[in-house]
């Protein structure tokens, strides 16, 4: 018996939403739809989410210090990546069940169109920037506190500010800022009107050197990129993370040779340091890390190999629900 198709039914579906057709498809134009900016999972009991606040071109050719171009060449292309690579900003949302945490901001309007989302990925997880209750800024580069601040106006009207007293006193310091490198200058003003809200509300609080700032969260001093870098340690259930701010830029080149350090370092000798101490404490400890600028989410832990670190990220899980 011969046997025919009908159209009707093939209608019928696509009507109704069983079938992905062609005339459907050509309705949707996806380049207007925002890429996903979330990544949540649980430590313990602590409720964590990963915030994208967008990417930019890294330029490593004029960044990165204590290297060749051909090293340079060769780590990128072993991570199949092009040249500039695109650097993450990431910020992370912990939800201890006393306090929600926000751990830098993102760079806010100061990086341009390029990113700024970090207030509309709160959102897009649940939560909204007036639930946040204290913000850890990890230092005051202008992509981890420009999120924090819009035309003077505080984005988190109910948090109190925490950063190390040594990069609070460093970047409000004309003194610091007259013998800083000239590219730095910018940066002394966007972290003086980032916090100047805050400060004019008594929401400012520095951090002074390591330990407990709240229950099971810690400051680590972490010296070397700025003055007063810090990284921070949340544990839970015998598990740790620790947001570990900006002692990774290009993972694919400072991994395997942390020595390379970026001409934004205030003491490159300090920063290297910093990364070679905490990754290996990472490593032995299998601390999961939180990294502002290794791709999104930016979450994995690292093993140490000969002459330097590799890193192995999470294992994707479905988002819990709340």
């Amino acid at each position: 018996m011969r046997r025919t198709f009908s159209f009707r039914p093939v209608l019928a579906a696509c009507l109704s939403g069983l079938l992905f057709c062609s005339a459907v498809q050509a309705t949707a134009d996806v380049s207007k739809v925002p890429p996903p900016g979330i990544y949540r999972f649980k430590l313990g009991q602590l409720d964590v989410t990963a915030l994208s606040d967008g990417t930019h071109p890294f330029p490593v050719d004029t960044v990165m210090v204590g290297t060749t171009d051909t090293e340079i060449g060769k780590a990128l292309d072993h991570e199949f990546l092009g040249r500039p690579p695109a650097g993450s900003i990431n910020a992370f949302l912990i939800h201890t069940g006393q306090q929600l945490v926000l751990v830098d901001a993102g760079a806010g309007a100061l990086y341009g169109d390029c990113c700024g989302q970090v207030l509309q990925q709160i959102r897009a997880a649940g939560y909204s920037p007036e639930q946040v209750d204290v913000v850890l800024l990890t230092h005051l580069h202008k992509d981890h506190v420009g999120g924090i601040t819009a035309s003077g106006r505080a984005l988190f009207p109910n948090a109190v500010i925490r950063a190390s007293k040594a990069d609070l006193d460093y970047w409000s310091s004309t003194t610091a800022k007259a013998r800083a490198p000239d590219f730095l200058a910018s940066f002394f003003d966007a972290a003086v009107e980032a916090l100047a809200p805050y400060k004019a509300a008594g929401r400012l609080r520095p951090i002074e050197g390591a330990g407990p700032i709240g229950d099971d969260i810690a400051a680590i001093t972490s010296p070397g990129h700025t003055p007063g870098h810090l990284s921070y340690s949340f544990t839970s259930g015998g598990q740790t993370l620790v947001v570990m701010g900006d002692l990774i830029h290009v993972a694919a080149l400072q991994l395997p040779h942390p020595e390379v350090t970026v001409k934004y370092d205030s003491d490159g000798t300090a920063a290297r340091q910093s990364r070679v101490t905490e990754l290996r404490a990472a490593a032995r400890g299998r601390w999961l890390l939180a990294a502002a600028h290794v791709s999104f989410p930016g979450l994995g832990h690292v093993r140490e190999t000969s002459g330097g670190f590799e890193w192995v990220p999470v294992n994707f899980e479905a988002a819990p629900t709340r």
